[in-house]
């Protein structure tokens, strides 16, 4: 749903599992950017291969990880995602690769199981950006 916000401004409520991967100009600083975006839900990621996901992780330059702040099995997952991110990549090169973890449902205040502090020490602890979306 965050893809497709980004992509259309609208909100979609109901978002199916399935991948998808969709292409965007936009606009930043006065220059013209292509995106490409990978969009794969969770739930198929678990159901694949390790070749499937190291596919999509060579594919990619950069990452955005999204969990649900409602969702402690969603957050729970980062760590060893994004371990097996950067092993895949930086191992073949000396860049850091970028990662950004996102912590969606932000306007779910009242089902967070998930506090902002522990998405920023975690994104503090494994170098990568955060930031909380609703």
């Amino acid at each position: 749903a965050l893809t497709v916000r980004f992509l259309t401004r609208r909100f979609i409520g109901e978002y199916g599992d399935m991948e998808f991967i969709y292409s965007h100009n936009l606009t930043v600083d006065g220059r013209e950017i292509l995106f490409h975006i990978w969009d794969v839900p969770s739930s198929q990621e678990r159901a694949e291969e390790g070749s499937s996901e190291e596919k999509r992780i060579q594919w990619a330059d950069s990452f955005v990880l999204v969990y649900s702040i409602c969702d402690r099995a969603s957050f729970n997952i980062l760590p060893l995602k994004i371990q097996f991110i950067k092993a895949a990549k930086e191992g073949q090169s000396q860049e850091k690769v970028p990662i950004v973890i996102v912590g969606n449902k932000r306007d779910l205040h009242h089902q967070r199981v998930v506090s902002s502090e522990e998405g920023r020490l975690l994104a503090l602890s494994l170098d990568c950006g955060f930031y909380e979306v609703s």
